[in-house]
């Protein structure tokens, strides 16, 4: 396998790896709107012709391994795959960082990644979504490497991925199926597995194949004979793939139904943390942030660290403490990622919604990453789709030991409401825990009361839900001056009129 950093090498080694011909007329198929696009728009890198048509080999994506018995050990396993991408806007950089991160995906998925390729094009190509001569240079590349699977960078529609595929001769998925099959796989509870094969027949049930196959499941008309189906049977029928829709959507009607059971719960417990009192805070940022690196570094909760994309689906709520002593959950959510499938979305929004009623987002960045402003941008997007746009945000940038300084001060920089820590360090933890104290909503009523030891169990309360600023134990009681929520305020009322010293009375 080759691979090379300079386009232009790649353009010529596929020049002499294809037939003149078909090369040609890929070429003057293709680049008919560059010849428009050269006169009227020039911004960024330039390329000549040739360049700016070939598929462009991406360097430092393959995974294979040198070791013989590990390779014949995982080829017995696992899919070899061939990445593809389309870059229709932006930077060189940014098709590759997005490449990147598909390789990132398929290797989650348990793939071994061979080669990766980027495409130039105004848009994807509506047939085969790299272009007919396009496809025919990836199906030598797959012929080349040993591939048995093509993964491509975007959602392809059911006809791309038939013609695709009949170009290839193999397996071709895309980005939506691949992150459907790593949730799939790291889905734990039986909501999480109920969303996730929710997510898997919404995006099967346009892709079924079979029209013309399997023409009639219902027997014809046959006179009055045994053999004959009686009345309302004679006739087509229903096809085999119609059968198979149908079935799906009963399923998924079914799945919703679970789904919204499990909801109702969820819901059942979060009113109980509101009826204490206690102020929820999400935890929610980019797949690999470090998101349950945090919550265990806050509350030693134990969660199930991986460095793995989605190593996390099932939300986990532990209960925290801020410096000053005040109660309060966290919650580690699902990560997003760019161009999250609007499929998981939908079937996510029950646990996603725990972003929603949150009093604080715990908004966690890979400062280490490429691109983390891509990603902060990215998350903000699924928060606007959840309705969470209104909730106070911190943004914590993570992983400060491996970033690189310049640019962590260029996002503490942008981000009004920033601070930069490292989980698996510790480094800006105390900092951080300081500022979700600031953060989170105080009680509305301040009071001072005198509370009768009797009624004991009213100062325990306005420690859990309330902010105690003193306490005095006093012969008559505990003298209490704390800022508590109205309910609680109305309840210590009676014991607002604290009543003259001893000494001024015998006077």
């Amino acid at each position: 396998m080759t691979s090379s950093s300079s386009f232009s090498q790649d353009a010529q080694s596929l020049a002499h790896t294809h037939p003149d011909g078909l090369r040609a007329d890929a070429l003057m198929e293709e680049d008919v709107a560059w010849s428009h696009e050269i006169d009227t728009e020039r911004d960024g890198e330039q390329y000549d012709r040739s360049e700016r048509a070939a598929l462009r080999r991406v360097a430092g994506l393959s995974t294979e391994l040198e070791d013989v018995t590990e390779v014949e050990y995982r080829q017995l396993r696992l899919e070899r795959v061939v990445l593809v991408g389309v870059w229709t806007s932006g930077t060189a950089q940014d098709a590759e960082n997005s490449l990147a991160e598909l390789a990132a995906l398929a290797e989650t998925a348990g793939a071994l990644v061979l080669d990766g390729v980027i495409q130039r094009r105004d848009k994807p190509d509506a047939a085969t979504y790299i272009g007919s001569g396009k496809a025919q240079e990836l199906r030598d590349i797959v012929i080349e490497t040993g591939a048995d699977t093509v993964v491509c960078d975007g959602e392809l529609s059911p006809g791309q991925l038939i013609h695709l595929e009949d170009v290839v001769k193999v397996k071709v998925v895309d980005r939506t199926a691949l992150i459907l099959d790593i949730f799939a796989q790291h889905a734990k509870s039986r909501e999480g597995k109920a969303q996730v094969a929710l997510a898997q027949m919404q995006y099967m049930l346009p892709r079924l194949r079979g029209w013309g196959q399997s023409l009639s499941r219902q027997m014809g008309g046959g006179g009055s004979g045994s053999a004959g189906g009686g009345m309302a049977t004679r006739g087509p029928g229903e096809t085999k793939i119609e059968t198979d829709r149908r079935r799906i959507r009963e399923k998924m009607a079914k799945m919703r139904r679970e789904i919204a059971e499990m909801k109702t719960g969820r819901e059942v417990k979060r009113q109980e943390r509101r009826r204490n009192k206690v102020p929820p805070v999400a935890i929610a940022g980019y797949t690999n942030a470090g998101k349950s690196s945090l919550l265990n570094r806050l509350t030693g909760a134990g969660v199930l660290v991986e460095n793995a994309l989605f190593a996390t689906l099932d939300p986990t709520v532990r209960r925290a403490e801020t410096p000053s002593g005040r109660l309060y959950t966290l919650a580690d959510t699902v990560g997003f990622v760019r161009h999250l499938p609007h499929h998981l979305v939908e079937a996510f929004r029950s646990t996603m919604e725990e972003v929603a009623d949150s009093d604080l987002i715990l908004h966690v960045v890979d400062g280490s990453h490429p691109a983390p402003e891509e990603q902060l941008a990215a998350v903000r997007e699924v928060i606007r789709d959840v309705g969470a746009t209104q909730v106070p945000e911190i943004v914590v940038i993570n992983k400060a030991d491996a970033a690189d300084p310049l640019v962590l001060q260029r996002l503490l920089r942008m981000e009004k409401h920033a601070i930069a820590v490292s989980a698996r360090t510790g480094e800006g933890i105390e900092e951080l825990l300081e500022l979700i104290d600031t953060e989170l909503p105080r009680p509305e009523v301040e009071i001072e009361a005198l509370v009768p030891y009797t009624r004991g169990k009213l100062v325990a309360r306005a420690h859990t839900e309330g902010e105690v600023i003193s306490e005095e134990h006093t012969a008559e009681g505990t003298l209490l001056k704390a800022r508590v929520h109205g309910e609680l305020a109305a309840e210590l009322t009676p014991y607002v009129a604290v009543p003259a010293p001893a000494a001024a009375v015998v006077a």
